[in-house]
């Protein structure tokens, strides 16, 4: 188990009063908030209903219940208990949606692990998290096996042998299908004594050092898989279509939410074009979520891919700020875009730019404006403001006082595991510190800047990395474009352009600096553009640290 607990404060009583006395929490009226009440609600309720599609296999809610119950039965009998991790490296198979729920029944604690990572990573991973058992696909065999010779006390392995993956050596002794056989179906698993229990433990992508380990709890899981719903509008029995990783932020929540839902989880091993498109024509599906990346990545795609998709595709856009030629993008191939904000230490989106009905009498570029915005807090976060991080207080609602994000609420990370300082500094002031710069508009939405580190400083003049990748969007050239700081002897820093082009298209250097300072102040323009495939992370982020890294080495970009 966990050495390192984190413990909340214990508030204080309350005074009594008539209504306190004699009325008091009982079996009758309180049960601690937990996600798998969504599963046993939808089992019951719709157990014939289609939960999850991969390949050939199909599994009903009723199924999926039991499979989970399953692998719950099976972890206890190998010792899992309370505090226990459970990791888990895999694509978006129905293995991962189960251990969603077979995991935290046990009382153990979900850890999902980022599959682009290098054996280093993971051996960390698996050991700061202290992990008992490690569920992995075959595919991912070569990385795994080298975190495992790196690790002293080394978990117990299941194979998961997918046969729409590309196959690869066993590690374990048994698979996950031998693993849950010998569970007990009606294994009767309990709710948590306390919804502040640890559900699962996510890593941050850390550009330096080793990654920080974040914390969820039931109360936090149960609420976003509502949220998500909610501010999503999703109608009941939705198909939704796995092209974001599950292992990022638990999936956003969404494998708690499809079972709120009683959707259909269409599971997709590989984010292409083709087969998402596929996806969404064979399946008629009407609910998926990505980066910026993602949605360009099927603006672009050939118009044959794109033919006899009919139906309303609702999508969830989450990026500091993405691309207004992406909203635009999406708008004209049919698909409803949604932008969403959140990080990792906010269970993924934790924000909505919540739509009004007057937006759609607005032309396409003023509409792009509005729906681009982060907006306004999730139903089940408490609070979200940008103040300033030195004196704490809210910046005005005039669009020009820069400050921090800031959150506080029930979908708020418990903590950093086993790392107290970051945890104090993090929630310092009694608010969550997101690292994102923004401003707040009239209206009360919230716009992001740019991120604290992001921000150049040319001149003394502040350049928004953001504002000018906007720009640089709009080209019909370009397919992804990234801007950070170059060291410059004049004016200190400058703007360098990473852009990766589409396919078959063409454009100079001088035509895109031209393209910027037609719609920018011309110290904001880049003064140098770098061609190329940008590095992006997992879940499709651009990886700015690594471009920084480019841009400070005059050799990379001359």
């Amino acid at each position: 188990m966990w050495s390192g607990v984190l413990r909340r404060p214990i508030p204080p009583m309350p005074m009594r009063n008539a209504f306190e006395s004699n009325l008091d929490k009982n079996a009758a009226n309180y049960t601690p908030l937990s996600p798998l009440s969504l599963i046993a609600r939808t089992a019951y309720v719709y157990p014939r209903q289609l939960a999850v599609v991969h390949g050939d296999r199909r599994y009903t809610w009723a199924q999926t219940y039991t499979r989970a119950r399953q692998l719950a039965s099976a972890l206890v009998a190998h010792g899992i208990g309370t505090g226990d991790t459970v990791a888990v490296m895999a694509s978006n198979t129905p293995e991962m949606v189960e251990s969603h729920f077979g995991v935290p029944m046990t009382g153990g604690v979900l850890n999902t692990l980022n599959t682009r990572l290098d054996a280093d990573a993971i051996a960390f991973m698996l050991g700061h998290g202290e992990a008992k058992v490690l569920i992995t696909d075959t595919e991912f065999a070569p990385i795994v096996e080298g975190a495992l010779a790196r690790m002293d006390a080394k978990p117990l392995v299941i194979d998961i042998i997918d046969a729409q993956g590309p196959g690869g050596k066993t590690l374990g002794s048994m698979t996950y299908e031998q693993f849950i056989a010998d569970g007990d179906p009606e294994f009767e698993w309990k709710h948590p004594l306390d919804e502040w229990q640890s559900i699962s433990l996510n890593y941050t992508s850390g550009t330096t050092g080793n990654p920080k380990g974040v914390v969820y709890h039931h109360r936090g899981a149960y609420l976003n898989a509502l949220s998500n719903i909610i501010d999503w509008g999703m109608p009941r029995h939705a198909v939704y279509l796995w092209t974001l990783p599950m292992f990022h932020c638990n999936g956003w929540c969404f494998p708690w939410t499809m079972a709120a839902n009683a959707g259909t989880n269409i599971c997709l091993r590989k984010v292409e074009a083709k087969p998402i498109l596929d996806a969404i024509r064979a399946h008629k599906v009407t609910h998926y979520c990505g980066a910026p990346i993602v949605h360009a990545m099927l603006i672009n795609a050939p118009a044959a891919l794109k033919e006899g998709i009919t139906h309303q595709v609702k999508a969830l856009v989450a990026a500091a700020a993405p691309p207004a030629a992406v909203i635009e993008g999406m708008q004209r191939i049919g698909f409803d875009i949604t932008h969403v904000y959140g990080l990792t230490e906010t269970y993924g989106p934790a924000a909505v730019c919540a739509k009004h009905a007057e937006w759609a009498e607005l032309d396409i570029g003023k509409r792009t404006e509005r729906n681009g915005r982060q907006g306004v807090r999730y139903t089940c976060e408490e609070d979200m403001t940008v103040m300033d991080p030195e004196t704490m207080t809210r910046v005005p609602w005039d669009g020009e006082t820069m400050g921090e994000i800031m959150f506080r609420g029930n979908i708020t990370m418990k903590g950093y595991l086993k790392n107290p300082a970051a945890t104090e500094e993090a929630f310092a002031g009694g608010w969550f510190h997101s690292g994102d710069l923004a401003v707040m508009q009239p209206d009360g939405y919230i716009k992001i800047k740019d991120r604290s580190k992001d921000v150049i400083i040319s001149g003394g003049e502040n350049i928004s990395s953001l504002e000018v990748e906007d720009v640089l969007y709009r080209h019909p050239a370009v397919l992804a474009a990234a801007v950070v700081a170059q060291p410059d002897p004049k004016w200190g820093e400058t703007a360098c352009a990473f852009v990766e082009i589409k396919p078959g298209a063409s454009v100079t250097e001088s035509e895109l600096i031209e393209h910027c300072r037609q719609q920018l102040a011309r110290f904001k323009a880049p003064k140098k553009v770098v061609f190329g495939e940008l590095p992006k992370t997992s879940t499709g982020k651009i990886q700015k640290f690594l471009l920084r890294e480019r841009a400070r080495s005059t050799s990379a970009i001359e």
